[in-house]
């Protein structure tokens, strides 16, 4: 992926003559680098960090669930490029924040989780509400800090800021025993970070760059592959310019919509299992893929070997180990995507590619994301109506499910961090969290978390969160009375057989729950739809209300998000209708 630069990374440092407790030197530290809000549900092992949190700067949020925390603060990372910082006492408080870490370690968020732990006497003790959080979350985290002595903290505080933001974002977790909380010491803070063991490589050779020019000069076919990094890295403005200036079309991954703007006569929008015809079949028939901030994943490649098996592949990743993890290149490159654009800009190439621009433009034309008109709502219809009131400016951040590939089909998105998603860990329950840290990040913004019926209700009680926050973020559920994408599965692959897909309760005669008079509870206003002419007013309430909104929005289960690649398929395999 890209690389966001630190700056944190300087090497002031100050001392204080007051002794101070470790929970005081946490909170100091976190001003320090800039911390201006916080995503925090308090319990017994981080109760010194919530005292001293009354004296903080910081905007305190108040989640009614660690994991709502912990996504709240990954959408504020993802709409800022800036660090989430969620917090949560021990033992279950931090095993409910592991799926918000776990989703930031698969889609290269920067965000630090801090909990609380038991005294360091009782560690390993079986204490109350004692877990071994740094094992659990080892294989999900950038790097983990167990701290023994206050003394420490500065130190790893700018350790922890530096790694989440440098080289490939990821999560960082910092475990602070409660007698470590307490403690006094004299403090020296200090942002100077000194990591041996730590080098991250940003730029590209004058060799490297030789060789790819040699490959774009010497093809008839290429097509720029790229992914959440050039996001990560800022690197959209240069990826316009290159693309723009040599005329090579761009394909998208899930996680770099945004990178490149759709409106483009050379995007080709999003490719993999939902994305597509015309993206999936620029990235298999050229012979040249330009691969930036990209991990090949399964989503996207189907049967990996088949994957662009005509094409010479140039693969460029900030993280040495992306690169021939899942395909092999023939150029692969540990840089920076920014610093790779850069280099390319200084050129242009002689070649014509207008003859593969055509044939890709007749492709576009042929096979459009498109759908069956019915005299139903339809979920496509609904997301062309936000983009239309929206006149294409919101922020998006859909749930998981169908819901998700039907807002990154039908709403057109022009500029980076406009489409937040759970791409690698696909978490249900990441929409509506992750639009309140949106949100809170970008108050100016038209935040809308388009959701299932199913993902909604695994984090329902952040409504809660956003009337008493007073976050205006706009909730639009898709409500088919099923798990959708499941049961797509279930009728493509399964003879339509129902594993507990279905969602409606066989004991009332109304769709289940009762959306409105649960938003009502927490005191949200909300409007249910169930006819095509009351779709268009709810929406406008809803973007004129002020204050948070939810949209009950009844669709029919059996519509399918289409195209689509089985899994384990090639391109030449999808699905149109």
């Amino acid at each position: 992926m890209g690389q966001k630069e630190s700056s944190n990374n300087n090497n002031d440092t100050a001392g204080t003559d007051e002794p101070m407790r470790g929970a005081e030197i946490v909170l100091r530290c976190l001003e320090q680098h800039g911390v201006n809000t916080l995503f925090a549900y308090p319990g017994g092992a981080s109760l010194e960090l919530h005292q001293g949190l009354q004296d903080a700067s910081m905007r305190i949020v108040l989640p009614r669930h660690e994991q709502g925390a912990a996504f709240e603060a990954g959408g504020y990372a993802r709409a800022t490029g800036n660090v989430g910082v969620c917090m949560a006492t021990s033992g279950p408080g931090a095993t409910n924040l592991v799926t918000g870490i776990t989703d930031a370690y698969m889609d290269s968020v920067p965000l630090i989780a801090i909990t609380g732990q038991v005294p360091q006497h009782l560690i390993g003790k079986n204490a109350f509400q004692e877990t071994d959080i740094i094992g659990m979350t080892r294989p999900i985290v950038k790097h983990s800090y167990l701290v023994l002595k206050p003394e420490d903290i500065p130190t790893i505080m700018s350790e922890a800021f530096h790694l989440v933001q440098t080289g490939r974002p990821g999560p960082v977790v910092i475990d602070l025993p409660k007698d470590v909380q307490q403690k006094k010491c004299v403090p020296e803070f200090s942002t100077k970070v000194q990591m041996r063991s730590y080098r991250v490589n940003t730029e590209v050779s004058d060799a490297e760059i030789d060789q790819v020019w040699e490959a774009i000069e010497n093809s008839e076919r290429p097509c720029l592959y790229v992914g959440g990094g050039i996001l990560t890295s800022g690197a959209h403005e240069e990826l316009r310019k290159f693309a723009e200036t040599n005329r090579i079309p761009v394909v998208t991954t899930l996680m770099g919509i945004g990178a490149f703007p759709e409106d483009s006569e050379l995007s080709m929008k999003w490719l993999g299992m939902h994305g597509t015809y015309y993206a999936n079949y620029a990235a298999n028939e050229c012979d040249l893929l330009l691969s930036l901030g990209v991990r090949f994943d399964d989503r996207v490649t189907g049967k990996v070997d088949t994957f662009a098996s005509k094409a010479k592949i140039v693969h460029v990743d900030v993280d040495q180990s992306e690169i021939n993890k899942n395909k092999r290149a023939d150029i692969g490159i540990n840089c920076d995507a920014r610093s790779f654009l850069k280099r390319l800009n200084e050129r242009k190439t002689a070649q014509d590619f207008s003859p593969w621009e055509e044939e890709l433009k007749r492709c576009r034309k042929k096979y459009p994301f498109t759908y069956k008109k019915r005299d139903k709502i339809q979920p496509q219809y609904v997301i062309e109506k936000i983009y239309e009131l929206t006149e294409g400016e919101a922020v998006v951040v859909p749930g998981v499910g169908q819901h998700q590939m039907w807002a990154g089909q039908f709403y057109h998105y022009r500029r980076p961090r406009q489409f937040l998603t759970s791409g690698g860990l696909g978490a249900m329950g990441f929409g509506l969290p992750a639009a309140i840290g949106a949100k809170i990040a970008c108050p100016d913004a038209t935040v809308v978390n388009i959701d299932g019926d199913g993902s909604f209700q695994m984090n329902i009680q952040e409504l809660a969160t956003a009337h008493c926050e007073g976050v205006g973020v706009k909730s639009v559920i898709l409500n088919n009375q099923h798990l959708g994408m499941v049961a797509q599965w279930e009728d493509r692959f399964y003879g339509s057989r129902r594993g507990n897909t279905l969602m409606h309760s066989i004991h009332v005669d109304r769709p289940y729950p009762n959306f409105k008079a649960i938003a009502g509870g927490y005191e949200v206003p909300a409007r249910e739809v169930r006819k095509p002419e009351e779709l268009e007013p709810a929406l406008k309430e809803m973007l004129q209300v002020e204050g948070p909104f939810v949209v009950d929005v009844h669709i029919q289960y059996e519509e399918h998000v289409l195209p689509m690649i089985p899994s384990g398929g090639t391109y030449k395999d999808i699905m149109l209708e």
